[in-house]
Order: structure tokens, then sequence, then C-alpha cells
């Protein structure tokens, strides 16, 4: 009984025990903040800027390095990532792209310390607090972030300049704990974070924990006292490597040669008949792994196409089976752009969201062949699935699921923020592109709607086998959850387009001209 009480007792402590901790080479296992700010000025300002950033970075370096001043480091960069960036942009881009980074770089050991932790929690930066804020509250559960801010001008563009930072963490995490109670833990490695905050705190650690610090590591070492960390499920961005000084330098060296590469394998893509492309992909660099044996042509007659029921990836998906059946297959699309149709060597069906036109539009494709569906609503880039929207299991019983996958090493081909039009680009500009595609049997009779069972308790099975297959996880995010996340908005595509004005007289008299040259 004793026991019991004083492990009660002793859980009850480190729930309301407090922390302060340093994020750069502390809970993240990378002291380096250079790559942060490449990332911010590739995505919300362009290549330029991105170029001009890693130009600075042996100046940077040999300030923080052979010179001591990391501070000036930090503000030079700062302002050549974001001065006259909009304020919208650098906020988005905090919200969409750095959390993966960031996820990818935590020291599980910290995060364990960390996390054990169940009283205030406060994250200590060096960066500006809105490029680190989202990641710290929603995923390490911190509650206050203390760093330096970006000031702005009235027009909410960034000025370039921070303010704070530097040796006032120290004050602003005692006003923190204005109230006497000093923090119970202190995790930090840099000489500044132990000269600042850390003797304010009551316990010490140091990682990598290999020292004796008490009680606090060994129940911050027990993986079952410390809550699982908040993986990131959505993120944007069209840079898959963490963009440090030397890959920087091979992604601006492989661009041009890479738009050249992507420009052959298009071009070849669309002369050439799409049952030789699997066949012909190696000489330019791409790959597509084939698993399962695909389901032979039905023979022509009402109702007579395969549904393939795709995880959605990329926008290439449809295009990518089509190519290993070596038949014509429809894709339903809803917000691909028109140059992504114009460039589709199949043929598409552009969805209206109304649940009867959807319908009919999908039946009527299938009573002339088949019809590739991605239920999902939009791409995922990790390994999880989202919620099946369930329209397609009352459309037919010959049901195919298709598990899709894909490889790049450089550039993502998908956005949620950026230029769709570019994602198939993208895509063709890494240097070895594979697509994995794996056919699990059609679904037997009596896990269809013929058999009584309901369209969501069909989707929902779907999802499930197509997710062990993968060994992904089955989640119930949707498109507008993703959309949300990533672009603040629901993700919802006009698809009524605005009446069009009249033209202007310059507008009529080239048209005119036109024709007449043409004619």
């Amino acid at each position: 009984m004793v026991t019991m009480s004083a492990s009660a007792e002793a859980k009850s402590r480190r729930e309301r025990r407090s922390v302060v901790a340093e994020l750069e080479g502390a809970l993240l296992r990378d002291a380096a903040t250079f790559p942060y700010f490449m990332l911010v000025a590739f995505e919300a300002s362009g290549l330029p800027r991105f170029a001009a950033l890693l130009a600075l970075w042996p100046l940077l370096w040999a300030l923080e390095r052979a010179l001591g001043r990391g501070d000036l480091a930090l503000r030079a960069a700062a302002f050549v990532a974001t001065a006259g960036v909009p304020r919208a942009e650098v906020e988005a881009v905090a919200r969409a792209v750095l959390p993966k980074f960031m996820a990818d770089d935590v020291d599980p050991a910290a995060w364990a310390a960390f996390g054990s932790c169940g009283g205030r929690r406060v994250v200590v930066t060096r960066m500006p607090r809105v490029m680190v804020e989202r990641f710290a509250r929603e995923h390490l559960g911190a509650h206050e972030v203390v760093g330096c801010d970006l000031e702005y001008s009235r027009l909410r563009r960034s000025t370039g300049f921070v303010r704070g930072g530097g040796g006032g963490d120290a004050e602003r995490v005692r006003a923190l704990f204005a109230d006497g109670d000093r923090p119970d833990v202190g995790i930090a490695r840099s000489e500044s974070a132990t000269r600042s905050f850390l003797p304010f705190c009551k316990k010490q650690l140091r990682p990598p924990f290999c020292e004796d610090d008490g009680d606090d590591v060994a129940a911050a070492g027990e993986q079952h006292k410390c809550p699982p960390f908040r993986p990131v499920i959505f993120h944007d961005g069209r840079l898959v490597c963490r963009p440090t000084p030397l890959m920087s330098l091979v992604i601006l060296l492989w661009l041009p040669l890479g738009a050249l590469v992507a420009f052959v394998r298009i071009a070849v893509g669309i002369s050439v008949p799409i049952q030789i492309i699997p066949r012909i992909a190696p000489y330019f660099g791409g790959a597509v792994v084939v698993h399962g044996a695909p389901p032979p042509a039905a023979a022509s007659g009402p109702a007579s196409g395969v549904l393939f029921v795709c995880t959605h990836r990329t926008l290439m998906d449809p295009v990518v089976l089509a190519t290993v059946l070596g038949r014509r297959v429809a894709a339903v699309t809803y917000s691909i752009s028109r140059l992504s149709e114009v460039l589709s060597p199949i043929p598409t069906v552009r969805l209206t969201r109304d649940r009867g036109v959807d319908a009919a539009q999908m039946r009527a494709e299938l009573s002339r062949g088949d019809v590739a569906v991605c239920p999902e609503g939009t791409t995922c880039r990790e390994p999880f699935l989202l919620r099946f929207s369930a329209l397609f299991a009352e459309l037919s019983d010959r049901i195919v699921p298709v598990a899709m996958n894909y490889r790049v090493g450089l550039f993502h081909p998908t956005t949620a923020r950026g230029w769709k039009a570019m994602d198939p680009i993208f895509f063709f500009m890494n240097p070895r592109p594979v697509y994995e595609v794996t056919f699990l049997n059609q679904l037997p009779a009596e896990e269809t709607c013929a058999a009584g069972k309901s369209a969501v308790d069909v989707a929902n099975y779907v999802q499930r086998i197509l997710a062990a297959k993968l060994g992904f996880e089955c989640t119930t995010f949707t498109r507008k959850d993703k959309y949300r996340v990533l672009a603040g908005n629901d993700g919802i595509v006009n698809v009524k387009p605005p009446a069009a004005a009249d033209p202007a007289p310059w507008q009529r008299r080239l048209k005119e001209v036109l024709g007449f040259l043409l004619h």
C-alpha cells in the first residue's frame, strides 16, 4: 500500500514538473539554423533568394565559427531570407514546411526528457519565434516559445530585422516563472544557453543524457511515462532533403539539367505509345516496379469496365496505372490544372463535388471502359491513408484495389499552396523517380455492396487492406483537414467558372489578325 502511494506521488510530481529546453542542438540533434532559413528563402520567395543566401554562407560560417558572432550571423541570415517577404508567406512556410524538417531531426532522448514533464513546458530558440511556434506548440506540446521576433512594415512585409533574442532569453524565461517557482528541469547543449537560463533551473540535463543526472533522467528514459511524439502527417514545400549548404549547392547545380531532363521525359511520354513507357523508363533514369497481376481487359458490353481504387500519392497515379495496364483508363480528377489535363496521355473526368452528377459521370465512363479513382480526394506524402470517400463503392462491384507509392530524391511532386501545374514537371526533374504499383485481388462479391454491405463499410475495408499492403496507417483525416493545415482554407475549388468578360478592343483585334494568318 505504501509502495503504491509512493508510486502515485512520484507520478504526480512528474506531471507537475516544469521544463525549459533549448531547441537547436538539444531537442533537435543539429544546432544549425541555416537550413531553416534556406527553406524560408526557397519556399516563400524563390530561387534567386535561395541562391543569394547560399552565396552568403561562407561569411555566415566565418562570423559564427571564427569570430564567435553567432548572433550576428543569424541576424544576417534572417535578413537575407525574409526581407520584403509578405508576413503571410513567412507564416505559411512556418506552418506547412518547417515542422516536417524539425520533426525529422528530433532527438528521441531529449524528447523523452521534455515530454515526460507534465507542467509548464517552455522552448527557447535562436530563430525567430514565427518559424518555430507552430512546431513547438503542435508537436512538442510547448506552452511558451522564447526567442526573437521578426519585424514587419505597415504593408505587412518583413523588414528582415529581428528584435529580442540573445542575452534577453534568460530574463524572459525568468519572467514566465515570476511567481518564484523555478523550472524543475532545464535541457540545453550550447554554451550560450548554459550561461543564460540553465543555471535558473533546479535540474540541468545536457544531451545525450549519458551522465548520471539523478531520477529525472531515469524517469525521462522510461518511454511509457512520455507521451508519443505527434507525427507530421501533412506538410508542403518542394524540397525533399534538408537544405544544408552542400545539399543546397547540389540542388542549384541540378536544376538546369533537371529541367532539361524533365522536358525530354515528358516529350517522350507524350509522343510514344503508352504501352512501351515502362520498358523505356530505365533508359531515361526512371523505373516502374509492378507487383501482383493486373486484371485483363474486360469484354465490351454495358458496365464492363473495371474500377481501380488507388491510393493517392501524386498526380501521376492514374497515368502510371494506365502505362502498366497498357490500355485506356479514364482518371477521375478534381483540382488538377488545365496544363496537367493537356499533358495527360489518358482521358480525365473532372468532378463537380455534386454527388449525383459525379456518380452519373463515373457510371458513363465505366460503361466505356476502365476507370481509376483515388477516393482519398487529395495526396498525402507520409505513410498514412486519408479517409476514403464511399461514392466509388456504389458504382461498381468490379473493384480492384491498387497500392500506389513512389520514391524521389530532390523534389516533391505535390503541393497544396504552390502551382499545381508544376507537379508533373517536378516529378520528372528528380534524378531517378521510381513508382511502385501493387495490384491486389478484385474484391470478392461478399465484400461489395451487391452482398448488402454499406458503401461506407466497403470503402473502409478497401482502405484497411491497402494500408496493410503498404505498411501505412489508416486515418479519418480528409481533404478539408489537409488544406486547413497547409493552406488555411477548405481546399474547395470553384467548379463553375465565372462568366467571361467582354474582350478588350486590342484582344478582338489580335484575334482577328491571328484568324487571318491561320486561314
